[in-house]
């Protein structure tokens, strides 16, 4: 007899081969992303459909940026960005207005606990790991920004720089990424003692070359990740960092057991690399999730499994699916894992 789901989980997150490897996949519930209700029944049939071995729980991009402070247009979506109404730091000086979220009474953050209490309650044998973006990430999208390379946030016409808030604040921005790292560090605490065996933790694209160096990400990111990384137990913290030049390496010495990223992204390292020693979160390209790619999602799903035969390791997209991900795709990725 296999091991329960929980036990794999833990097997292969504490970097440890199990019965066989862990498979995952998820997307955007853009219609069923905005209560909590809705977002617990939405991941709750996705998890019936296909029987995952873990869930990373998908909430809209935007609910953390949301608990600080600003506004969006829930009925004009760009991809799965909405329309930001509201930038919370639209000049300088309020980066030193920036408060500390109240757990207890935001209204954003406890509609994430109450989806991990629905979940536990209604699949209690599944781990969760609860989807958080980095301090640097939240702090980008405060200021009407994106936290990837070349793109804008939908509806942001005028965000500020944050390069020339460097120049000009730099004491400021410290501060701020100070006031929301503690802020995340508490509500990940929180959501651990509701029973989630897992964080999904994203810095997003800021560790991309263009947008900051490694010295600017040493000082501007690393610190207050590791805030939050250290304010849950270990064996279930997974990493992910996204888009092309991931440097999934950079983050061997975090205090992470696993890393989310892309393969097949310009600049990153390959399915096979041993340059990090963290089990790997990976495996088929997200682009693909539709009809007409299922032998490709079954060829890429085998190549990976091979290619980290006798290794701790979780078959997975590269990053989220679209939301309108084909039902043959996904269950090519489940049944992948049978043939092991």
């Amino acid at each position: 007899m296999g091991l329960t789901k929980q036990e794999r989980f833990s097997t292969v997150l504490s970097g440890k081969t199990a019965d066989r490897p862990l498979v995952s996949g998820w997307h955007h519930f853009l219609d069923k992303e905005h209560t909590a209700k809705d977002l617990a029944e939405a991941t709750v049939a996705f998890q019936k459909k296909y029987d995952w071995d873990w869930i990373k729980i998908n909430p809209r991009a935007t609910y953390l940026a949301e608990a600080f402070g600003n506004e969006y247009d829930f009925s004009d979506y760009e991809w799965v960005f909405p329309k930001i109404t509201k930038v919370q730091i639209n000049t300088p000086e309020k980066l030193a207005e920036l408060k500390l979220v109240d757990i207890a009474t935001n209204p954003y953050l406890q509609e994430q606990i109450e989806v991990v209490k629905q979940l536990k309650k209604e699949i209690p044998e599944v781990p969760l790991a609860p989807t958080v973006f980095s301090p640097l990430s939240i702090l980008l999208f405060l200021i009407g920004n994106h936290s990837y390379v070349n793109q804008t946030w939908y509806g942001s016409e005028k965000p500020l720089d944050f390069k020339e808030l460097l120049e000009t604040h730099r004491s400021e921005v410290h501060r701020a990424l100070h006031v929301i790292a503690m802020g995340i560090a508490e509500f990940v605490s929180e959501l651990e003692s509701f029973g989630t065996e897992g964080l999904f933790y994203a810095t997003t694209g800021t560790i991309h070359p263009e947008l900051f160096s490694e010295e600017e990400f040493n000082e501007f990111s690393r610190p207050y990740d590791l805030i939050v990384l250290h304010a849950v137990k270990a064996n279930g913290r997974i990493l992910h960092t996204c888009g092309s030049y991931a440097k999934p390496e950079f983050f061997n010495d975090y205090p992470a057991e696993a890393i989310s990223w892309d393969p097949d992204e310009e600049g990153n390292p390959a399915i096979s690399t041993d340059t990090f020693s963290k089990v790997k979160i990976a495996g088929v390209d997200h682009h693909i999730f539709d009809e007409n790619h299922v032998e490709e999602i079954q060829k890429q799903a085998k190549e990976a499994l091979d290619a980290n035969e006798g290794q701790p390791f979780s078959l997975a997209p590269n990053c989220a699916v679209n939301p309108d991900a084909s039902e043959k795709a996904l269950t090519a990725l489940r049944e992948a894992i049978q043939t092991v």
